[in-house]
C-alpha cells in the first residue's frame, strides 16, 4: 500500500461530499474524492484508461461544476 498524506477540506464542503455519495457504493468521502482526482489527473495527462465514457467523465464534470467546485 502507498503511503498517505492528509488533505485538510473545509467541514462543510466535507459535509456535502458525504451527503452527495449516499447510496453511490462509496464508501467514504476519502474513497470519493481520490477517485475523482485521479480521474482528472488522468484526463489532463491523457491516460485515460477506459474505466470510464467519455459521457461519464463529462457527467461528473457538469455535476461538479453546479456544485461549484470546478
Amino acid at each position: 500500500m502507498e503511503p498517505r498524506v492528509t488533505l485538510k477540506i473545509p467541514r462543510p464542503l466535507y459535509k456535502r461530499l458525504s451527503q452527495l455519495i449516499e447510496g453511490t457504493g462509496f464508501a467514504s468521502v476519502t474513497e470519493f474524492v481520490v477517485y475523482i482526482l485521479r480521474d482528472i489527473v488522468a484526463h489532463q495527462k491523457g491516460e485515460m484508461d477506459g474505466s470510464l465514457s467519455a459521457q461519464e467523465i463529462e457527467a461528473i464534470r457538469k455535476r461538479l461544476k453546479s456544485m461549484g467546485y470546478l
